[in-house]
């Protein structure tokens, strides 16, 4: 598991780091995001209510109202053109919306906007923290405003205040025997007192204060003090989130391993020799791709392999009878009685070296077209005079044999230009005109099918024609249907073998069957007319 699972842990440890450093400063910037909108929540109704009272004020009850509020609230308060302050839309906006604006001026201090109405003013606080006095402003400011109505008009009044000013905490009205108070608490609540309590889950605090002239008890909150996110909340995240990775990494890993183990297994086992070793490529992944090519390559190496032994042997036969009469032919001379008797033993063993000069080189020929895909040079060749040439240079082979040819379609008045690589085009049709000439009795026929995407030519003989149970492996190295006929012929069963892949080089196929004009067998190449060109 080392190699894989540390380096993929460790790339996703990298990015878990680099995720931990973003987080903590996007923590931070959340934490402050969410500070300025706590002491925006708190401020909003207690600056709305005093913005709006000094709207419909003269400049003398003005200065008098900030002084007041000044002493409640324990931070000076001003009013400001608010072309003298430089605010950017978003703020001039919520101003105009009749929201306040927080801007932080130090680590604990800030200042609170709110416009005055729809005047061009603005009423400015200068705040350090949000505190007790704030609470006890906001409920003087609530009582003045709620003392000019009825009783029986106060709770409607509240409520629309809280709908106006949009209150950062909840205000109510309620009877004092209800309020969450003890004795001492109420007793200093009907004496007008202000009275601070602290809620039963020890984070918050509620703030009461009677009405003058009034049952009702007015109270704010709770109030609750920010709780920034914790550095240690995102630890425990990153730790968490490390152990889950690491098991769906590990649990992923571990089958991938298996999988890549089992590719280890099967190469150290051919490598051993056990050719036919496979595994299994169900899976439509990039391991299955893998598993799938591997299997492909091991075919490929046991067909090369075993197709390179078949050679080796077939090669040991066919080398073994001309050596043998070579050495016969030695030892004939040896004895032999005339000059006559000579020359005869001479011009057979010339035979046999040819017979042997041919073999090479039809092996050569075979191997270097297994090898790869060789030099093909494409270019226009003209079928007709391809013809004319292969039925002069074989027809003088066997005269007994009329070598022409026949009916052909395609051709026009410029000639039946195909695309092909010369010479491997004229080995290939010459290898069928001469396994045809060996096995014909009287005639080889000719003919091309030339349409404007394909072509294909035939080769046709009156012999006694191929089995149909044989067809799929005529094209096979050193495969032949009757030796001693085709020994006597001169064959060794690579002709058709090379005819296969060049015409597979050239991107057709080699065909045999049935003669349709003549009786014997019919061998057929087709290729595209056109090749591409790289």
């Amino acid at each position: 598991m080392n190699s894989i699972f540390l380096r993929i842990y460790g790339g996703m440890l990298a990015v878990l780091v680099l995720v931990g450093i973003l987080g903590g400063l996007s923590l931070h910037l959340v934490n402050e995001v969410r500070a300025g909108q706590h002491r925006e929540r708190l401020a909003q109704g207690t600056f709305s209510l005093m913005a709006d009272n000094l709207a419909g004020q003269t400049d003398v009850e003005r200065t008098r109202s900030l002084l007041i509020w000044e002493r409640l609230l324990g931070v000076p308060l001003d009013l400001q053109p608010m072309a003298m302050r430089t605010l950017d839309a978003s703020q001039r906006s919520r101003l105009q919306s009749g929201l306040v604006v927080v801007e932080k001026t130090g680590p604990h201090a800030a200042q609170v906007l709110r416009q005055v109405g729809r005047e061009d003013l603005l009423l400015v606080a200068q705040i350090k923290q949000v505190s007790e006095q704030l609470a006890r402003a906001t409920l003087y400011l609530l009582a003045d405003e709620l003392v000019r109505y009825p009783v029986t008009e106060q709770q409607r009044r509240l409520a629309e205040i809280k709908t106006s000013k949009g209150f950062g905490f909840d205000i109510a009205l309620q009877r004092i025997e209800r309020a969450s108070l003890d004795d001492d608490q109420r007793r200093r609540v009907e004496e007008g007192d202000t009275v601070m309590a602290l809620d039963k889950d020890g984070d918050s605090i509620r703030v009461f204060s009677g009405l003058s002239g009034s049952p009702w008890v007015l109270e704010i909150g709770p109030l609750r003090q920010l709780n920034p996110y914790p550095p240690q909340l995102l630890v425990l995240i990153a730790f968490l989130g490390l152990c889950m990775i690491g098991l769906v990494v590990y649990l992923l890993v571990r089958q991938l391993e298996r999988r890549v183990s089992g590719l280890e297994v099967a190469a150290t086992r051919i490598a051993q020799g056990s050719l036919n070793t496979r595994v299994p490529a169900d899976d439509a992944d990039s391991v299955g791709r893998l598993a799938a090519a591997f299997n492909a390559m091991a075919e490929h190496l046991q067909r090369s392999l075993e197709m390179q032994r078949e050679l080796v042997r077939a090669v040991s036969h066919e080398l073994r009878t001309p050596v043998a009469r070579l050495r016969f032919g030695l030892e004939m001379i040896e004895s032999a009685s005339s000059e006559q008797a000579r020359a005869k033993h001479l011009l057979g063993m010339d035979g046999d070296i040819q017979d042997l000069d041919r073999l090479v080189d039809e092996m050569l020929t075979y191997a270097r077209l297994e090898q790869g895909a060789p030099a093909l040079h494409f270019q226009p060749v003209d079928l007709d005079a391809l013809f004319e040439r292969v039925i002069a240079e074989l027809a003088p082979l066997r005269a007994d044999v009329r070598l022409l040819r026949g009916a052909c379609s395609g051709g026009d008045n410029a000639g039946a230009w195909v695309e092909a690589e010369p010479r491997y085009l004229h080995r290939a049709l010459q290898n069928l005109v001469s396994n045809a000439l060996r096995h014909a009795e009287s005639q080889v026929r000719l003919t091309y099918q030339l349409s404007a995407e394909d072509c294909r030519i035939d080769v046709e003989d009156d012999g006694p024609g191929i089995p149909e149970n044989v067809w799929d492996r005529i094209f096979t190295p050193f495969t032949r249907l009757d030796d001693s006929r085709a020994r006597a012929s001169g064959g060794h069963g690579l002709g058709l073998s090379i005819v296969r892949r060049i015409v597979y080089w050239h991107g057709g196929r080699a065909i045999v069957g049935h003669g349709t004009v003549l009786a014997g067998a019919r061998f057929s190449l087709a290729w595209p007319r056109s090749q591409a060109h790289s």
